[in-house]
């Protein structure tokens, strides 16, 4: 017999807004992408050139909309005012084709909107309305076990629950 292998599978998800269910409301949401920006060294007495991590580029994502729901457009119209976004969904772990687990997937992110749609409009066909937000705040979880936090205003970076950046604050006298 083969050693079966565990396969997972997330395939829906909630977002909540400030604390405010709005399951069914979103057609689709694109989380923040974590792009290191790496700056590159080079030197006399080396034979190439090398990039070493020098920090994490804008954090942007992206939610569509199925229609007008004013609770959400009126936080998304103040590009002043952060949101507060939390995206829950449930990872099933499948071996030997039967589903064995199922645990939280929770993502949090601090959003500022960064445009504001109107909508566009055809004959028999729902509006759709994306707003794109920039984050200085985002944390995944998985099962309750922290995965990645990044806080860009305080400088927290951690992995793992290990802070990549503890000592460069302490330097920096943070």
């Amino acid at each position: 017999m083969a050693n079966k292998i565990s396969i997972n599978r997330l395939t829906n998800a909630n977002i909540y807004a400030d604390g405010n269910s709005f399951l069914g409301r979103a057609e689709e949401i694109n989380l923040p992408q974590v792009k290191f920006k790496n700056g590159e060294h080079k030197a006399l007495g080396m034979i190439g050139a090398i990039e070493y991590f020098s920090g994490i580029d804008k954090l942007e994502g992206k939610i569509k909309w199925n229609c007008y729901y004013p609770e959400v457009m009126k936080k998304t119209a103040n590009p002043f005012e952060a949101m507060q976004l939390m995206i829950r969904a449930s990872l099933e772990t499948y071996e030997g084709g039967s589903r064995v687990s199922q645990v939280p997937v929770v993502c949090y992110i601090t959003a500022q909107s960064k445009d504001f749609p109107l909508g566009n409009f055809k004959q028999h066909d729902n509006v759709e309305l994306e707003n794109n937000f920039g984050a200085t705040y985002c944390k995944l979880e998985v099962d309750g076990e922290e995965i990645i936090e990044i806080d860009v205003e305080a400088n927290i970076f951690k992995v793992g629950g290990e802070d990549l950046l503890a000592e460069y604050r302490a330097n920096l006298g943070i």
